[in-house]
């Protein structure tokens, strides 16, 4: 872990364990498995802040920091920094615990752009 970063104050958004049937051949869990549990918590967050409906429109770039393994607890942190009309970006960052130790270390994060829909699917104002 490069320097002694915590994770974030407060609950995280999403804590789950990582399971055998989200690894690759090499016993790593799979890069997508966790962008797609980050994406699960910047949608939670989307939804809450557009009282309704949000889509995910956009990801910025990723660096897995460190592997996560099967077993870890991953513990996901969202924020949202930017509210437009129709838009928001929430950006999550990913955290691992062995679960042995108590030390967790960061493993990734990246900022997830949303749109707030209508029931029609098309954007709509996010309320203030």
């Amino acid at each position: 872990m490069e320097g002694r970063e915590l994770p974030p104050e407060g609950q995280p958004v999403i804590r789950t364990i990582a399971m055998p049937a989200d690894t690759n051949p090499a016993g790593d869990i799979f890069g997508g498995w966790l962008m797609s549990q980050m994406d699960l918590a910047a949608g939670n967050l989307a939804a809450r802040a557009a009282r309704g409906r949000a889509a995910t429109v956009a990801v910025d770039g990723m660096r897995f920091h460190l592997p996560v393994k099967v077993g870890d607890e991953v513990s996901l942190f969202a924020t949202l920094t930017r509210r437009g009309r129709t838009s928001m970006h929430i950006h999550v960052t990913a955290w691992r615990r062995s679960r042995h130790e108590e030390v967790s270390q960061k493993v990734t994060c990246a900022t997830f752009a949303f749109v707030a829909l209508d029931g029609e699917g098309r954007p709509r104002e996010v309320p203030r």
